[in-house]
Protein backbone atom coordinates (compact mmCIF):
# COMPACT_ATOMS: atom_id res chain seq x y z
CA UNK A 1 0.00 0.00 0.00
CA UNK A 2 2.78 2.35 0.83
CA UNK A 3 4.56 1.48 -2.43
CA UNK A 4 1.41 2.22 -4.42
CA UNK A 5 1.07 5.55 -2.66
CA UNK A 6 4.65 6.41 -3.48
CA UNK A 7 4.16 5.30 -7.09
CA UNK A 8 1.02 7.45 -7.40
CA UNK A 9 2.86 10.45 -5.93
CA UNK A 10 5.77 9.91 -8.30
CA UNK A 11 3.44 9.75 -11.28
CA UNK A 12 1.72 12.96 -10.20
CA UNK A 13 5.06 14.75 -9.79
CA UNK A 14 6.21 13.48 -13.17
CA UNK A 15 3.03 14.64 -14.85
CA UNK A 16 3.35 17.99 -13.07
CA UNK A 17 6.91 18.41 -14.32
CA UNK A 18 5.87 17.53 -17.87
CA UNK A 19 2.96 19.98 -17.71
CA UNK A 20 5.22 22.70 -16.35
CA UNK A 21 7.69 22.13 -19.20
CA UNK A 22 4.89 22.25 -21.76
CA UNK A 23 3.55 25.48 -20.29
CA UNK A 24 7.05 27.00 -20.28
CA UNK A 25 7.60 26.04 -23.93
CA UNK A 26 4.19 27.48 -24.84
CA UNK A 27 4.95 30.76 -23.02
CA UNK A 28 8.33 31.07 -24.73
CA UNK A 29 6.69 30.46 -28.13
CA UNK A 30 4.00 33.09 -27.48
CA UNK A 31 6.64 35.58 -26.34
CA UNK A 32 8.71 35.03 -29.48
CA UNK A 33 5.62 35.47 -31.68
CA UNK A 34 4.69 38.70 -29.88
CA UNK A 35 8.23 40.06 -30.19
CA UNK A 36 8.23 39.26 -33.90
CA UNK A 37 4.90 41.02 -34.45
CA UNK A 38 6.06 44.07 -32.46
CA UNK A 39 9.35 44.23 -34.35
CA UNK A 40 7.64 44.04 -37.74
CA UNK A 41 4.91 46.55 -36.99
CA UNK A 42 6.55 48.81 -34.42
CA UNK A 43 10.32 48.36 -34.86
CA UNK A 44 11.05 51.53 -32.89
CA UNK A 45 10.22 49.66 -29.65
CA UNK A 46 13.28 47.50 -30.22
CA UNK A 47 15.57 50.54 -30.21
CA UNK A 48 14.56 52.36 -27.02
CA UNK A 49 16.97 50.44 -24.85
CA UNK A 50 18.37 53.20 -22.64
CA UNK A 51 17.14 53.40 -19.10
CA UNK A 52 15.39 56.61 -17.96
CA UNK A 53 18.47 57.90 -16.13
CA UNK A 54 20.59 57.64 -19.27
CA UNK A 55 17.90 59.32 -21.37
CA UNK A 56 17.49 62.13 -18.86
CA UNK A 57 21.21 62.74 -18.92
CA UNK A 58 21.30 62.71 -22.72
CA UNK A 59 18.67 65.42 -23.16
CA UNK A 60 20.25 68.00 -20.88
CA UNK A 61 21.27 71.21 -22.62
CA UNK A 62 24.43 72.61 -21.17
CA UNK A 63 24.24 76.11 -19.76
CA UNK A 64 26.28 78.01 -22.29
CA UNK A 65 25.52 80.86 -24.67
CA UNK A 66 24.87 78.98 -27.90
CA UNK A 67 23.92 82.12 -29.77
CA UNK A 68 27.46 83.52 -29.57
CA UNK A 69 28.78 80.50 -31.45
CA UNK A 70 29.06 81.10 -35.21
CA UNK A 71 28.86 77.56 -36.50
CA UNK A 72 29.05 78.52 -40.19
CA UNK A 73 32.86 78.79 -40.39
CA UNK A 74 35.43 76.29 -39.22
CA UNK A 75 37.28 73.14 -40.24
CA UNK A 76 36.57 69.44 -40.60
CA UNK A 77 38.34 67.40 -37.93
CA UNK A 78 38.69 63.60 -37.63
CA UNK A 79 35.92 61.74 -35.84
CA UNK A 80 36.89 58.07 -35.49
CA UNK A 81 33.56 57.24 -33.81
CA UNK A 82 31.57 57.99 -36.98
CA UNK A 83 29.47 56.81 -38.72
CA UNK A 84 26.52 56.39 -36.37
CA UNK A 85 24.53 54.21 -38.77
CA UNK A 86 25.17 52.22 -41.95
CA UNK A 87 23.17 51.17 -44.99
CA UNK A 88 22.61 47.90 -43.13
CA UNK A 89 21.07 49.52 -40.05
CA UNK A 90 19.02 52.18 -41.89
CA UNK A 91 16.63 51.33 -44.71
CA UNK A 92 15.75 54.96 -45.53
CA UNK A 93 18.79 55.74 -47.67
CA UNK A 94 17.90 56.71 -51.24
CA UNK A 95 19.45 54.36 -53.79
CA UNK A 96 21.49 57.08 -55.49
CA UNK A 97 23.12 58.08 -52.18
CA UNK A 98 23.74 54.50 -50.99
CA UNK A 99 27.45 54.64 -51.79
CA UNK A 100 28.42 51.56 -49.77
CA UNK A 101 25.90 49.39 -51.61
CA UNK A 102 27.35 50.39 -54.96
CA UNK A 103 30.93 49.65 -54.05
CA UNK A 104 32.61 52.87 -52.93
CA UNK A 105 35.95 51.48 -51.72
CA UNK A 106 37.08 54.20 -49.28
CA UNK A 107 35.57 54.89 -45.86
CA UNK A 108 37.43 57.94 -44.54
CA UNK A 109 34.85 60.39 -45.93
CA UNK A 110 32.45 59.21 -43.19
CA UNK A 111 34.88 59.90 -40.35
CA UNK A 112 34.89 63.68 -39.97
CA UNK A 113 32.96 66.19 -37.89
CA UNK A 114 32.49 69.92 -38.30
CA UNK A 115 34.44 72.03 -35.79
CA UNK A 116 33.37 75.71 -35.83
CA UNK A 117 35.97 78.40 -35.22
CA UNK A 118 36.17 79.29 -31.53
CA UNK A 119 33.51 76.87 -30.23
CA UNK A 120 32.30 73.31 -30.43
CA UNK A 121 29.34 71.78 -32.26
CA UNK A 122 28.24 68.56 -30.55
CA UNK A 123 27.59 65.48 -32.63
CA UNK A 124 23.89 64.80 -33.20
CA UNK A 125 22.18 63.30 -30.15
CA UNK A 126 18.98 61.48 -31.23
CA UNK A 127 17.55 61.34 -27.70
CA UNK A 128 18.03 65.06 -27.26
CA UNK A 129 16.48 65.83 -30.65
CA UNK A 130 13.40 63.70 -30.02
CA UNK A 131 12.97 65.17 -26.55
CA UNK A 132 12.95 68.71 -27.99
CA UNK A 133 10.46 67.89 -30.76
CA UNK A 134 8.18 65.75 -28.60
CA UNK A 135 4.56 66.43 -29.54
CA UNK A 136 5.60 68.64 -32.48
CA UNK A 137 5.95 68.45 -36.27
CA UNK A 138 8.58 69.30 -38.88
CA UNK A 139 8.43 69.53 -42.68
CA UNK A 140 11.31 69.47 -45.16
CA UNK A 141 10.38 71.58 -48.19
CA UNK A 142 12.49 71.76 -51.34
CA UNK A 143 14.46 69.57 -53.72
CA UNK A 144 16.29 66.22 -53.62
CA UNK A 145 19.21 67.69 -51.67
CA UNK A 146 16.70 68.59 -48.96
CA UNK A 147 15.46 65.00 -49.12
CA UNK A 148 19.12 64.00 -48.61
CA UNK A 149 19.07 65.77 -45.23
CA UNK A 150 15.67 64.33 -44.30
CA UNK A 151 16.86 60.77 -44.90
CA UNK A 152 20.02 61.49 -42.91
CA UNK A 153 17.81 62.63 -40.02
CA UNK A 154 15.68 59.47 -40.18
CA UNK A 155 18.83 57.34 -40.15
CA UNK A 156 20.33 59.23 -37.22
CA UNK A 157 17.08 58.87 -35.26
CA UNK A 158 16.87 55.15 -36.04
CA UNK A 159 19.21 54.49 -33.12
CA UNK A 160 16.27 55.42 -30.88
CA UNK A 161 13.14 54.78 -32.93
CA UNK A 162 11.95 54.04 -36.44
CA UNK A 163 8.87 55.96 -37.61
CA UNK A 164 5.69 54.56 -39.10
CA UNK A 165 4.50 55.78 -42.49
CA UNK A 166 1.36 57.92 -42.14
CA UNK A 167 1.34 59.38 -45.67
CA UNK A 168 -2.02 60.24 -47.18
CA UNK A 169 -0.81 59.62 -50.72
CA UNK A 170 1.30 57.15 -52.67
CA UNK A 171 3.17 60.04 -54.31
CA UNK A 172 6.81 59.76 -53.21
CA UNK A 173 7.15 63.54 -53.45
CA UNK A 174 4.81 64.08 -50.49
CA UNK A 175 5.43 61.79 -47.53
CA UNK A 176 4.87 61.87 -43.78
CA UNK A 177 5.96 59.72 -40.85
CA UNK A 178 5.19 59.55 -37.14
CA UNK A 179 7.48 58.71 -34.23
CA UNK A 180 4.82 57.12 -32.07
CA UNK A 181 6.45 57.18 -28.65
CA UNK A 182 7.37 60.87 -29.08
CA UNK A 183 4.25 61.95 -31.01
CA UNK A 184 6.58 63.65 -33.51
CA UNK A 185 5.52 64.03 -37.13
CA UNK A 186 8.04 64.40 -39.95
CA UNK A 187 7.01 65.31 -43.50
CA UNK A 188 8.50 65.96 -46.93
CA UNK A 189 7.20 68.28 -49.68
CA UNK A 190 8.83 68.22 -53.11
CA UNK A 191 9.12 71.69 -54.69
CA UNK A 192 12.49 72.21 -56.41
CA UNK A 193 11.84 75.87 -57.29
CA UNK A 194 9.57 76.77 -54.31
CA UNK A 195 7.33 78.61 -56.79
CA UNK A 196 4.79 77.34 -59.29
CA UNK A 197 6.50 75.53 -62.16
CA UNK A 198 5.70 73.35 -65.14
CA UNK A 199 7.92 71.26 -67.37
CA UNK A 200 7.49 72.78 -70.82
CA UNK A 201 9.81 70.38 -72.64
CA UNK A 202 11.21 67.13 -71.14
CA UNK A 203 14.29 67.44 -73.36
CA UNK A 204 15.04 71.15 -73.75
CA UNK A 205 18.12 72.84 -75.17
CA UNK A 206 20.57 70.94 -72.96
CA UNK A 207 18.63 67.65 -72.69
CA UNK A 208 17.78 68.30 -69.03
CA UNK A 209 14.29 69.68 -69.58
CA UNK A 210 12.91 73.18 -69.99
CA UNK A 211 10.75 74.60 -67.20
CA UNK A 212 8.24 77.42 -66.99
CA UNK A 213 8.74 79.26 -63.68
CA UNK A 214 6.01 81.57 -62.45
CA UNK A 215 8.28 83.59 -60.20
CA UNK A 216 5.55 85.59 -58.44
CA UNK A 217 3.25 82.60 -57.81
CA UNK A 218 4.03 80.31 -54.90
CA UNK A 219 3.75 76.55 -55.22
CA UNK A 220 0.57 75.82 -53.26
CA UNK A 221 1.43 72.13 -52.95
CA UNK A 222 3.40 73.11 -49.85
CA UNK A 223 2.04 76.49 -48.70
CA UNK A 224 -1.47 75.03 -48.34
CA UNK A 225 -0.21 72.47 -45.84
CA UNK A 226 2.30 74.13 -43.49
CA UNK A 227 -0.06 75.85 -41.04
CA UNK A 228 0.02 72.79 -38.81
CA UNK A 229 3.82 72.49 -38.56
CA UNK A 230 5.99 73.73 -35.72
CA UNK A 231 9.12 73.77 -37.91
CA UNK A 232 9.74 73.93 -41.65
CA UNK A 233 13.16 73.41 -43.25
CA UNK A 234 13.31 75.19 -46.60
CA UNK A 235 15.88 74.68 -49.35
CA UNK A 236 16.35 75.31 -53.08
CA UNK A 237 19.24 76.11 -55.37
CA UNK A 238 20.48 73.45 -57.78
CA UNK A 239 17.42 73.47 -60.02
CA UNK A 240 17.84 77.15 -60.85
CA UNK A 241 20.76 76.11 -63.06
CA UNK A 242 18.37 74.25 -65.35
CA UNK A 243 17.00 75.89 -68.52
CA UNK A 244 13.91 77.87 -67.51
CA UNK A 245 11.45 80.37 -68.88
CA UNK A 246 10.71 83.20 -66.43
CA UNK A 247 7.15 84.47 -66.05
CA UNK A 248 5.92 87.36 -63.93
CA UNK A 249 2.28 88.47 -63.92
CA UNK A 250 1.78 85.54 -66.33
CA UNK A 251 3.95 87.31 -68.88
CA UNK A 252 7.26 85.99 -70.25
CA UNK A 253 10.01 88.32 -69.04
CA UNK A 254 13.12 86.31 -69.87
CA UNK A 255 14.80 82.97 -69.36
CA UNK A 256 17.88 81.10 -68.24
CA UNK A 257 19.78 78.94 -70.76
CA UNK A 258 16.71 78.71 -73.01
CA UNK A 259 18.62 79.60 -76.21
CA UNK A 260 15.52 81.16 -77.75
CA UNK A 261 16.00 84.21 -80.02
CA UNK A 262 14.71 87.55 -78.72
CA UNK A 263 14.26 86.22 -75.17
CA UNK A 264 16.56 87.86 -72.63
CA UNK A 265 18.88 85.41 -70.88
CA UNK A 266 19.02 86.42 -67.21
CA UNK A 267 21.59 85.22 -64.65
CA UNK A 268 20.64 82.31 -62.40
CA UNK A 269 20.20 84.67 -59.47
CA UNK A 270 17.33 86.47 -61.24
CA UNK A 271 15.03 83.47 -60.92
CA UNK A 272 16.41 82.39 -57.54
CA UNK A 273 15.96 85.80 -55.93
CA UNK A 274 12.37 86.16 -57.05
CA UNK A 275 11.50 82.61 -56.09
CA UNK A 276 12.85 83.03 -52.55
CA UNK A 277 11.15 86.40 -52.25
CA UNK A 278 7.81 84.85 -53.24
CA UNK A 279 8.25 81.87 -50.91
CA UNK A 280 9.19 83.99 -47.89
CA UNK A 281 6.37 86.45 -48.60
CA UNK A 282 3.91 83.55 -48.68
CA UNK A 283 5.14 82.25 -45.32
CA UNK A 284 4.88 85.67 -43.72
CA UNK A 285 1.36 86.12 -45.07
CA UNK A 286 0.02 82.92 -43.47
CA UNK A 287 -2.13 83.95 -40.51
CA UNK A 288 -2.24 80.51 -38.89
CA UNK A 289 1.39 79.50 -39.28
CA UNK A 290 3.18 80.15 -35.99
CA UNK A 291 6.16 77.88 -36.52
CA UNK A 292 9.87 78.45 -37.06
CA UNK A 293 11.19 78.68 -40.62
CA UNK A 294 14.71 77.34 -41.18
CA UNK A 295 16.51 78.09 -44.44
CA UNK A 296 19.22 75.58 -45.24
CA UNK A 297 21.67 77.40 -47.47
CA UNK A 298 22.92 76.31 -50.88
CA UNK A 299 25.58 73.62 -51.08
CA UNK A 300 28.05 73.84 -54.00
CA UNK A 301 28.68 70.89 -56.29
CA UNK A 302 32.24 69.68 -56.88
CA UNK A 303 32.53 68.70 -60.54
CA UNK A 304 36.12 68.79 -61.76
CA UNK A 305 37.58 68.32 -65.25
CA UNK A 306 34.26 68.98 -66.93
CA UNK A 307 30.61 69.83 -66.34
CA UNK A 308 28.17 67.25 -64.96
CA UNK A 309 27.14 66.18 -68.49
CA UNK A 310 30.62 66.52 -70.01
CA UNK A 311 32.59 63.96 -68.02
CA UNK A 312 33.05 66.01 -64.84
CA UNK A 313 33.65 64.01 -61.69
CA UNK A 314 34.50 64.30 -57.96
CA UNK A 315 37.19 61.81 -56.95
CA UNK A 316 38.93 63.53 -54.05
CA UNK A 317 39.17 61.48 -50.85
CA UNK A 318 39.70 64.10 -48.15
CA UNK A 319 38.17 67.46 -47.16
CA UNK A 320 39.71 70.76 -48.15
CA UNK A 321 41.18 72.98 -45.47
CA UNK A 322 39.49 76.39 -45.28
CA UNK A 323 42.59 78.06 -46.77
CA UNK A 324 42.60 75.78 -49.81
CA UNK A 325 39.39 76.97 -51.49
CA UNK A 326 37.08 80.00 -51.43
CA UNK A 327 33.44 80.53 -52.26
CA UNK A 328 33.36 82.50 -55.50
CA UNK A 329 31.62 83.01 -58.81
CA UNK A 330 28.15 81.60 -59.35
CA UNK A 331 28.24 79.75 -56.02
CA UNK A 332 28.90 82.96 -54.12
CA UNK A 333 26.23 84.82 -56.09
CA UNK A 334 23.53 82.24 -55.32
CA UNK A 335 24.53 82.02 -51.66
CA UNK A 336 24.43 85.81 -51.22
CA UNK A 337 21.05 85.98 -52.99
CA UNK A 338 19.65 83.50 -50.47
CA UNK A 339 21.10 85.38 -47.51
CA UNK A 340 19.82 88.76 -48.71
CA UNK A 341 16.27 87.51 -49.26
CA UNK A 342 16.37 85.62 -45.96
CA UNK A 343 17.34 88.78 -44.05
CA UNK A 344 14.48 90.72 -45.66
CA UNK A 345 12.00 87.97 -44.70
CA UNK A 346 13.45 87.81 -41.19
CA UNK A 347 12.85 91.54 -40.67
CA UNK A 348 9.30 91.30 -42.03
CA UNK A 349 8.64 88.25 -39.89
CA UNK A 350 9.61 90.03 -36.69
CA UNK A 351 6.76 92.50 -37.26
CA UNK A 352 4.22 89.66 -36.94
CA UNK A 353 6.14 87.51 -34.48
CA UNK A 354 7.43 84.96 -37.00
CA UNK A 355 10.78 83.25 -36.46
CA UNK A 356 13.35 82.71 -39.22
CA UNK A 357 16.59 80.81 -38.60
CA UNK A 358 19.53 80.09 -40.90
CA UNK A 359 21.14 76.67 -41.28
CA UNK A 360 24.26 78.02 -42.94
CA UNK A 361 26.15 74.97 -44.21
CA UNK A 362 27.58 76.51 -47.40
CA UNK A 363 31.16 77.04 -46.22
CA UNK A 364 31.28 73.67 -44.48
CA UNK A 365 30.12 71.82 -47.57
CA UNK A 366 32.35 73.78 -49.91
CA UNK A 367 35.17 71.96 -48.12
CA UNK A 368 33.77 68.46 -48.78
CA UNK A 369 34.51 67.40 -52.37
CA UNK A 370 35.01 63.88 -51.01
CA UNK A 371 31.43 63.41 -49.78
CA UNK A 372 29.54 62.92 -53.07
CA UNK A 373 28.43 59.60 -54.57
CA UNK A 374 30.30 60.18 -57.86
CA UNK A 375 29.77 56.91 -59.76
CA UNK A 376 28.80 54.97 -56.62
CA UNK A 377 25.09 55.77 -56.70
CA UNK A 378 24.20 53.12 -59.27
CA UNK A 379 25.58 50.00 -60.96
CA UNK A 380 28.19 50.63 -63.70
CA UNK A 381 25.92 49.35 -66.50
CA UNK A 382 22.91 51.49 -65.54
CA UNK A 383 21.79 54.31 -67.81
CA UNK A 384 21.26 57.27 -65.45
CA UNK A 385 20.90 61.00 -66.10
CA UNK A 386 23.81 62.01 -63.87
CA UNK A 387 26.42 59.24 -64.09
CA UNK A 388 28.88 61.01 -61.78
CA UNK A 389 26.83 62.63 -59.02
CA UNK A 390 28.76 65.49 -57.43
CA UNK A 391 25.62 67.31 -56.23
CA UNK A 392 24.06 64.96 -53.66
CA UNK A 393 25.81 63.39 -50.68
CA UNK A 394 26.60 59.84 -49.61
CA UNK A 395 24.73 58.45 -46.61
CA UNK A 396 26.27 58.15 -44.15
CA UNK A 397 28.51 61.10 -44.89
CA UNK A 398 29.05 64.83 -44.39
CA UNK A 399 25.34 65.60 -44.89
CA UNK A 400 24.81 64.13 -41.40
CA UNK A 401 26.46 67.26 -40.00
CA UNK A 402 23.53 69.36 -41.27
CA UNK A 403 21.47 67.77 -38.53
CA UNK A 404 24.15 68.76 -36.01
CA UNK A 405 23.44 72.32 -37.18
CA UNK A 406 19.68 71.77 -36.97
CA UNK A 407 19.81 70.39 -33.43
CA UNK A 408 22.04 73.27 -32.35
CA UNK A 409 19.43 75.76 -33.59
CA UNK A 410 16.58 73.80 -31.97
CA UNK A 411 18.42 74.09 -28.65
CA UNK A 412 18.56 77.86 -29.12
CA UNK A 413 14.81 77.95 -29.82
CA UNK A 414 14.14 75.90 -26.71
CA UNK A 415 16.23 78.21 -24.56
CA UNK A 416 14.49 81.28 -25.98
CA UNK A 417 11.06 79.79 -25.35
CA UNK A 418 12.07 78.94 -21.80
CA UNK A 419 13.29 82.49 -21.17
CA UNK A 420 10.10 83.96 -22.63
CA UNK A 421 7.92 81.78 -20.40
CA UNK A 422 9.92 82.74 -17.31
CA UNK A 423 9.67 86.44 -18.16
CA UNK A 424 5.87 86.37 -18.22
CA UNK A 425 4.20 87.98 -15.18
Amino acid sequence: MRLKSMEFSFRNNKESIVNTKNISILLIAITLILLTVVHLNYPFLMYSSKNPAEIDESVKIKDQDYEKCDISTGEWVPNPEAPYYTNMTCSSIHEHQNCMKYGRPDRDFMKWKWKPDGCDLPVFNPYQFLDIVRGKSMAFIGDSVGRNQLQSLICLLSRVENPINVSHTEDEHFRSWNYVSYNFTLASYWTPFLVKSKEADPDGPTHTGLFNLYLDEVDKSWTNHIDEFNYIVLNAGTWFYRPSMYYENRRLVGCRFCQIPNVTDFPTTYGARRAFKTAFKAINSLENFKGVTFLRTYTPSHFENGLWNQGGNCVRQRPFRSNEIILEGANLDLYMTQIEEFRIAEREGKKKGSSFRLIDVTQAMLLRPDGHPSRYGHWPHENVVMYNDCVHWCLPGPVDSWNDFLLHLLKIERRRSHKERNSLP
